[in-house]
């Protein structure tokens, strides 16, 4: 039990360093190149976005698939607003929004599938 909280708490941290960083990077007038670049924004953005999907839902088992993914489309929507205050000088484009809504959604229910699939957990006492 101790050491589910263990993880949880560690994916609860990861969760909100990854959320800082990918806001940052996504609200950089001038973000810096990386490696992936070559691949396009979209995939940039599901990336991010099923990166934090996967976060979420290890910090919190407990939450249902639909709230993990309401949220951070929420998040992702939230992204693109932002991106349209012209001092930025980045684009909004509801296109992104809709690739990090795919990539939460696949992410959450890929999750769901493993965990309904495996046998309930027995917790002992000691």
């Amino acid at each position: 039990m101790r050491r589910d909280r263990d993880l949880t708490g560690f994916f609860k941290i990861a969760l909100v360093v990854a959320i800082i960083v990918a806001m940052t990077m996504a609200l950089l007038p001038k973000p810096p190149h990386l490696p992936i670049d070559r691949f396009g924004d979209k995939f940039q953005h599901m990336l991010a976005f099923a990166t934090l999907a996967a976060l979420a839902s290890f910090a919190y088992p407990a939450a249902r698939g639909w709230k993990v993914l309401e949220r951070l489309s929420f998040l992702g929507a939230m992204v693109e607003v932002l991106q349209s205050i012209p001092s930025l000088h980045r684009d909004c484009d509801i296109r992104d929004w809709i690739a990090d809504t795919i990539a939460i959604a696949v992410v959450v229910a890929i999750i769901a599938l493993v965990r309904q699939s495996r046998p309930p957990r027995i917790r002992t006492l000691h």
